[in-house]
């Protein structure tokens, strides 16, 4: 069974497969936890609270979940295409989830050089 993550504060709780977050985003004090389903939790949440819970809970031998930027945290088991010079980055389950987000040509630089030094390219 997958191991899952649960988030929750004293409004509201959201319990998802670890391997279903597909990616996470931020507005002010609140994040959007989406999953390969196409659903989208809005937590009242600021994403470093969110990125402490999901450290917490894969423990710190599990690098899946990568923070890129100030709003942005991906499972890198879902990108599939990162282009910094356009600011794209595909996020996929190369079945029916596909979805585009957007981030700085910096961080998108630096998540493209770090997948390639960890693939050996």
């Amino acid at each position: 069974m997958d191991k899952m993550l649960l988030f929750h504060n004293s409004a509201e709780l959201v319990r998802v497969p670890m391997t279903a977050v597909v990616f996470v985003t931020a507005d002010g004090n609140y994040s959007a936890v989406t999953t390969a389903d196409g659903s989208e939790h809005i937590l009242t949440m600021q994403l470093g609270q969110i990125e402490r819970r999901i450290a917490e809970s894969v423990g710190s031998d599990d690098n899946r979940f990568i923070r890129i930027g100030k709003s942005l945290i991906v499972n890198r088991d879902y990108i599939t295409y990162i282009n910094p010079s356009r600011q794209k980055l595909s996020l996929s389950d190369c079945r029916a989830f596909r979805h585009e987000v957007s981030a700085s040509r910096e961080a998108l630089r630096a998540l493209k050089d770090l997948i390639e030094k960890e693939a050996g390219l």
